[in-house]
Order: C-alpha cells, then sequence, then structure tokens
C-alpha cells in the first residue's frame, strides 16, 4: 500500500520541464548568459563574471520562470565540440543562438553554424532565439545589421517561432525579455513538442 501511494504521490507532483540549448561560437558568452539567467531567476545564485572560464563540454542550469521549468544546456561552441550538437537536438525543446556582436571576422561563420543548426531534421518546428549579444560594447554590430547577415537563412526557419534579440549577458540588458518570449513561445510549442515529466 505504501509503494501505491507513493507511486501516486510522485505522478502527481511530477513538474513539465523543457530543455533549452543555449549554442553559439566560442567566446559568444553561452556561459555568461547562463550564468546571468541562474542570477536572475534563483535568487543570485550563479558564478560571478569573474570566474566563468571558457566551457569544454557543458554546462547545465535549473531556472524556473512564471512555473514554466527550464533546463538550460550551455554546450561549449569550439570547432571540435559543435560537430557533437546534433546529439542533444531531438531532445531539446528550443534553441537560443547566441552571436558575439563584436566579432565581425567570424560573422559568416556564425550565420553558417545557424544556418546547419537549423536545417537539422531533429531541429524542425521548434523555436530559435539568436541573441545578439555584447551590445553594450562600443564595438559591437547593429541589431538590425546582425538581422541584415542572417536574413539569407529565413527560408530554413520555416514557419517555426525565431526571433533576434539584443542583449548584453555581461550586464543583463535585454536577458529577462529574452527569457520571457522564450517560455512563451516553448508553452505556445508545447503541443508539437511535449515537455518532458520530472
Amino acid at each position: 500500500m505504501y509503494h501505491l501511494a507513493r507511486g501516486i504521490i510522485q505522478e502527481l507532483t511530477r513538474r513539465e520541464e523543457y530543455s533549452v540549448l543555449i549554442l553559439g561560437l566560442d567566446n559568444a558568452g553561452k556561459t555568461t548568459l547562463l550564468e546571468k539567467l541562474k542570477g536572475i531567476y534563483n535568487e543570485g545564485r550563479s558564478l560571478s563574471s569573474d570566474k566563468i572560464v571558457p566551457t569544454v563540454g557543458q554546462n547545465v542550469g535549473h531556472i524556473t520562470i512564471n512555473n514554466t521549468h527550464l533546463k538550460l544546456w550551455d554546450v561549449g561552441g569550439q570547432h571540435a565540440l559543435r560537430t557533437l550538437w546534433h546529439e542533444y537536438y531531438a531532445e531539446c525543446h528550443a534553441i537560443v543562438f547566441v552571436v558575439d556582436s563584436t566579432d565581425r571576422a567570424r560573422i559568416e561563420e556564425c550565420r553558417d553554424t545557424l544556418q546547419t543548426i537549423v536545417a537539422h531534421e531533429d531541429t524542425e518546428g521548434i523555436p530559435v532565439l539568436m541573441l545578439a549579444n555584447k551590445q553594450d560594447r562600443d564595438d559591437s554590430l547593429e541589431v538590425e545589421d546582425i538581422k541584415e547577415i542572417f536574413n539569407r537563412i529565413a527560408e530554413h526557419l520555416g514557419a517555426r517561432d525565431s526571433r533576434v534579440l539584443p542583449i548584453s549577458a555581461l550586464r543583463g540588458e535585454g536577458v529577462k525579455e529574452a527569457a520571457d518570449w522564450l517560455t512563451i513561445r516553448l508553452e505556445r510549442n508545447k503541443q508539437y513538442r511535449p515537455p518532458d515529466r520530472r
């Protein structure tokens, strides 16, 4: 009887959880974004910016926004690690693609990388949020310029929800707005890719 009651309680207290991939080239600010999100939504429990080092492999964080539970996967962006990204696609519910707005030399590589992601069959239909990071810097490209560069992949996005937003992950500017946009789209897309039950 105890096991039956325990099983019922566990089933009733399970919650929906969405897996979100945070991708982008190395040094785009993915880990800084993850830590800023944890700091905003987990009562300040995050690494300070001076303790953040390049990701080799992955970092995982959990946050809750308006009763929407997110498991955030910050996956390393070095060229060798990008070949492993596709292993995560089938299980994710959304992709956040972080662009270093100051890295003009690699902006085309960045665009080509995003095109490869959205063209993969396992990412079909899931929301894609592109964040033009480092907008606090004087040498950053304007968001409109970044949109123009990335317009060439619009045909691969299809009818899915997608957006480009300016942020400064370091300062936290635009991060909450990006998270709000994402949670609305996850809820809207749950019929297509239902959340996990944890």
